[in-house]
């Protein structure tokens, strides 16, 4: 569980990501669990986007895909979200205590 010194952390970090997922009007997939599950071991921290035409909001999405994954969301704003997962293999954040 990420305090609130480790989210703002990687709040900050997240500035700088681009948005590599989007979730469209099919939603929330198998298919997409798994990208987003690869992408969190090689990178912890990404940036996802959550279309006008998808059936879920947001928030729907960052919480269904972080229970997924086992993510963490860190934030929420607008059609964007962002989720961190601490990787065993290639840890690249090293998080304030």
């Amino acid at each position: 569980m990420l305090n609130s010194r480790q989210r703002a952390q990687l709040r900050g970090l997240a500035n700088t990501k681009e948005t590599i997922f989007q979730v469209g009007k099919s939603g929330i997939g198998d298919q997409l669990i798994k990208q987003v599950s690869e992408a969190l071991e090689a990178r912890e921290l990404i940036k996802l986007r959550v279309l006008e035409t998808s059936p879920v909001t947001s928030r729907e999405a960052a919480d269904e895909i972080a229970k997924a994954t086992g993510a963490e969301v860190v934030q929420v704003i607008g059609y964007r979200f962002v989720l961190y997962k601490e990787s065993v293999e290639h840890k690249s954040i090293v998080l304030v205590k």
